[in-house]
């Protein structure tokens, strides 16, 4: 049986997916991504967000249809929007056979099985008219998460993302988060490296450690934490070449883990961490643990112990409150840090979160105003450090080619694939994906860069 498999949202998730593929196509399963030719479809959902939430159902609405048409003999929904509307969705859209919740996606073979056998489909036109008989997965969210799962890998060009904890424990007031992910967990360390070393024996050469929050790493299983000694034991693996760091809350930035990145040879001078805003009064109603002074310090000392350190951050606008002053106060921070990669959503009012029943909402237009004002200051900021990169020499990953040209794409360790910049090598030589070659920048196409292989 062919299976279309649609994995949504963010890289967290499509672990989740690898996992899911793995548990498929060990049992026999053809994946396709030709809807034409599915008999079976998995939507994997996010809900983070309202943009990501409407994503989801508009994928599922549309494979519905092919449900009612006979076209499908199953459609199954997993993932965050599964966690928190399961009962909403299996009311609204009755085509759907099954739900699956985030920490019971390995009952999805079970499931899938358990729906092809009963298939409703030829007495009911395709659609599933009595929802008792939909299929519910739902555990406990305090489930530790897999350690045993064979992904199948989904990323290409020689990376792969390596999940080291579930869940959250921080609950800022806008985030759904715990609620559908359940509060942090580590996954043990040997687990972990087990995974790593499964990754690079596929050919993965970057790692991307990826968690709700990698910083506090091993908190919940060692009493401290562990993510200086992880990052060691991962630069000792064969064959890999970069570990990227993602979701490093400030708060949690500790002299160690800084020296670590600075000493480790394989991690990149790279950090993604999200600060969500810097007016101590909008950080105190987002349930924050930091303040601009100490938001200062955190990247003052980034930037002292690497000097060479690409910061990535994420801003929140228009949070419930939020005055004229606390978004000059934010734009005069981003002004003064000067950010090597920025990006800013519109706050998004989740229901069932604190900050949804806060008053003094901001209205869509006054949001919407004010991350274009954002976004436009770290254009400037953004274009000005491309343009300064003109004559160094850095060392990339090759993504592809493009079709026609003697031009190839690929990343520095400043780029984080799918959030980031890209970097356009001319040359005649023959790459391959995931490749490593050194490069001279020789100009930059706003966030971009251009340059060719280096002598």
């Amino acid at each position: 049986m062919k299976i279309l498999f649609v994995s949504l949202g963010c890289d967290k998730n499509l672990v989740d997916s690898e996992e899911m593929l793995g548990d498929l196509t060990q049992a026999g399963y053809e994946i396709t991504d030709d809807e034409t030719a599915a008999e079976a479809a998995v939507v994997n959902t996010c809900c983070f967000i309202n943009d990501a939430k409407k994503e989801s159902i508009e994928t599922i609405l549309e494979l519905a249809q092919r449900r009612t048409d006979g076209q499908l003999r199953a459609l199954i929904v997993t993932g965050c929007l599964a966690q928190r509307y399961s009962r909403d969705i299996l009311q609204e859209i009755p085509e759907v056979d099954a739900v699956i919740g985030t920490t019971a996606q390995e009952t999805l073979l079970q499931t899938l099985e358990e729906v092809i056998g009963r298939d409703p489909a030829a007495e009911e036109g395709g659609s599933r008219k009595e929802k008792d008989r939909a299929l519910v997965r739902l555990n406990d969210l305090r489930k530790m998460p897999r350690t045993d799962a064979k992904r199948v890998l989904t990323t290409a060009n020689g990376y792969g993302y390596l999940r080291i904890a579930e869940g959250c424990s921080k609950h800022c007031t806008y985030c759904v988060i715990p609620s559908i992910r359940g509060s942090y967990r580590s996954i043990p360390m040997e687990s972990v490296l087990s995974t790593a070393q499964e990754l690079a024996g596929q050919g993965v050469r970057e790692l991307i450690l990826v968690a709700q929050e990698t910083t506090v790493y091993g908190t919940d299983l060692y009493g401290k934490k562990m993510l200086p000694e992880l990052l060691h034991r991962l630069g000792q693996i064969e064959g890999i070449r970069w570990i990227r760091l993602l979701y490093c809350y400030p708060e949690e930035i500790t002299p160690e883990l800084v020296q670590t990145m600075r000493d480790e040879p394989k991690v990149l001078h790279y950090i993604d961490m999200p600060i969500q805003h810097a007016s101590d009064d909008i950080l105190k109603k987002m349930g924050r643990r930091t303040n601009r002074k100490e938001l200062e310090e955190i990247v003052g000392l980034l930037r002292k112990e690497i000097p060479d350190i690409c910061i990535r951050t994420t801003l929140i606008s228009g949070f419930p409150g939020e005055t004229e002053k606390d978004h000059k106060t934010l734009m005069s921070f981003v002004r003064r840090m000067k950010f090597e990669r920025l990006g800013v959503f519109a706050y998004s009012r989740e229901e069932g979160t604190p900050a949804a029943k806060m008053v003094g909402q901001i209205p869509a237009p006054v949001k919407r105003k004010r991350r274009k004002e954002l976004m436009l200051l770290q254009q400037e900021i953004a274009f000005k450090k491309a343009r300064r990169m003109k004559g160094r020499t850095v060392e990339a990953i090759i993504e592809g080619r493009i079709v026609g040209e003697d031009v190839y794409t690929a990343r520095t360790y400043m780029d984080a694939p799918g959030v980031d910049g890209t970097l356009f090598i001319e040359t005649r030589r023959e790459l391959m994906s995931g490749d490593f070659v050194t490069v001279k920048i020789t100009g930059s196409d706003q966030y971009d860069l251009v340059g060719v292989i280096a002598d």
